[in-house]
């Protein structure tokens, strides 16, 4: 059996269009019927606002510096606690 090799390079092609199909129906069969999408936003946002409230004074400037800095986002009117 002869194998030309003329040095270009061979087209190698996938439709994973089906395997997408089937990872999409098992992630919505995993979460089930009664996924609420903003429920769990705002239980999150809850949780957010439990975890940054009653900041003393140093973890206030902490958090501020770290907003200012752009690695947590501002919540609220300007507080953590807000």
């Amino acid at each position: 059996m002869s194998q030309e090799n003329n040095g270009a390079p061979a087209a190698f092609e996938i439709d994973l269009t089906l395997e997408e199909a089937r990872r999409r129906a098992a992630v919505m069969a995993a979460v089930g019927p009664d996924w609420d999408p903003p429920a769990v936003l705002r239980a999150e946002e809850l949780a957010y606002d439990l975890l940054y409230s009653g900041l003393d004074e140093r973890q206030q400037e902490t958090y501020d510096m770290l907003v200012a800095a752009g690695v947590l986002p501002r919540r609220g009117p300007g507080h953590a606690a807000a």
